[in-house]
């Protein structure tokens, strides 16, 4: 059976403050925000996440941690040391448990300069103590973090530009000290979690075809390439997007550039169970890392004034997506 998960709350950044949003059940269309929270002066967000309760935001700027009260109260901050100068290319990431006692932090230390390797660091979510370091051995520009919704493990997914992507797993955390172990690839970035966590999903760092792994070991259920979707591997590619619409179905992105230059994006319905092709889904996006599947047959999008959209494939929750295509470059950074 799958669990049912608690109000899902996702953030958006804008005009300088972090604006979080309540994905509940039977909550459709354009969301508005439930809270928002202002950053210190002067601070330029990276990452944020913000506690169920909607009482507290921890966010990361390119050289600290900080929690804040709804309120703007100071609850604690921690410095990356020493300080970086260095203004792009590393993106601090931060997410949080599953029950809400830890912060878990992608520090890119060694693109940031600072005479160190990478970093991934657990810190106690009420005191901002670190309960767990992990010193890594890549050299990432940022990372994407992945909270497996029933076993409580953290996936955290490194891009290190042209060098690839690695794949690590942590399981542990307030309790205990938490284990760490890396799946033996360096060229395949992990896209999205199933909503039982049986399963997860990858695609190949060169964009060539897109796998469906078993959770926790990574062993391979099945792969599909690009000629599989029906394109010509020269004029086409498996785009870092897409995930698990719902238990049984994938969403998985296929791209390419038109005789006009222009990028073209198209969005293939995958059974999960059999790599069955189950035809395709048309989304109003203005590139494809805008959509988000969020595994109980709704997605999101972006929407008027930066607010997003949610949608669902049952025309009766909410109207379903009209066909248009997406042109804009591609922006995820592996």
């Amino acid at each position: 059976m799958i669990p049912q998960p608690p109000q899902k709350v996702i953030t958006r950044h804008r005009d300088g403050r972090i604006l979080a949003y309540v994905v509940g059940v039977g909550v459709y269309g354009a969301l508005e925000p439930a809270a928002v929270f202002q950053p210190r002066d002067g601070e330029e967000v990276v990452a944020s996440v913000v506690r169920q309760d909607l009482e507290r935001v921890v966010y990361t700027t390119l050289n600290e941690l900080v929690c804040l009260t709804r309120a703007g109260e100071l609850m604690w901050a921690v410095d990356f040391e020493p300080h970086s100068d260095v203004r792009h290319g590393h993106q601090p990431g931060c997410a949080l448990s599953q029950d809400g006692r830890t912060v878990w932090v992608y520090r890119p230390d060694a693109m940031a300069g600072r005479g160190r390797g990478d970093q991934w660091v657990v810190h106690d979510a009420d005191s901002g103590v670190v309960v767990a370091r992990r010193e890594l051995e890549t050299v990432g520009h940022g990372a994407f973090h992945h909270v497996h919704p029933v076993d409580g493990s953290v996936y955290l997914d490194i891009g290190e530009g042209q060098d690839g992507s690695v794949i690590l797993r942590s399981t542990g955390g307030a309790d205990s000290e938490p284990e760490f172990s890396t799946y033996p690839w360096s060229d395949r970035c992990l896209i999205d979690l199933a909503p039982s966590g049986q399963q997860f999903m990858t695609v190949d760092h060169g964009q060539a075809d897109v796998a469906f792994h078993d959770h926790p070991d990574g062993a391979v259920l099945f792969t599909l390439s690009v000629e599989a979707f029906g394109y010509d591997p020269e004029e086409a590619f498996v785009e870092w997007s897409g995930g698990y619409l719902s238990e049984d179905t994938a969403i998985v992105t296929l791209g390419g550039e038109g005789q006009d230059e222009e990028e073209w994006f198209r969005y293939h319905l995958v059974d999960v169970h059999t790599g069955t092709l189950r035809g395709e889904i048309t989304v109003e996006v203005s590139n494809p890392y805008e959509l988000v599947p969020l595994g109980d047959d709704s997605w999101l999008t972006g929407g008027v004034g930066g607010h997003p959209v949610r949608w669902s494939r049952d025309p009766q929750s909410f109207p379903p997506s009209r066909p248009e295509a997406s042109t804009s470059p591609r922006k995820r950074q592996k």
